[in-house]
């Protein structure tokens, strides 16, 4: 039985936005498309700020590539790797959604709380009222 969301294939992901938050889901990863931001990279290049080894890296790309985040060009011997904006732009169409659905509730909610508020402070006034004396009263 597997995972609701995956495809046929163990770990391979049915909709492209499980690919795309499952790859950004890796700090390694969110960094190398930070670097990838700048320009078009050598692989070596993207591996000096980690220590991690030169396949690491790679497999970390595989990942890159597989969401559609990263895309793989020729230069001569070199085979340097862009960004694709194509899908963070889809990923962030999903997540914009849900902001303004959050946007909205946190807009109500603060509806609400400013109108307590201001049911608290008409209490209290009554109540401070309440205890006043009268000027006409006498002690």
């Amino acid at each position: 039985m597997q995972p609701l969301g995956y495809g046929h294939a163990w770990g391979q992901p049915a909709d492209p936005l499980d690919a795309i938050f499952a790859a950004l889901a890796d700090p390694t990863r969110r960094a190398i498309l930070a670097r990838l931001a700048e320009g078009e990279t050598a692989v070596s290049d993207l591996a000096e700020p980690f220590a991690l080894s030169q396949p690491a890296i790679s497999k970390h790309l595989k990942v890159l590539e597989n969401a559609g985040l990263v895309t793989r060009g020729r230069d001569a011997q070199r085979r340097p790797r862009r960004l694709e904006a194509k899908p963070l732009a889809e990923a962030t169409d999903w997540l914009e959604k849900y902001r303004r659905f959050w946007e909205n509730r946190f807009q109500n909610m603060d509806a609400v709380l400013d109108e307590l508020k201001t049911l608290e402070k008409k209490r209290r006034r009554a109540a401070s009222n309440k205890n006043k004396p009268n000027a006409g009263d006498s002690p």
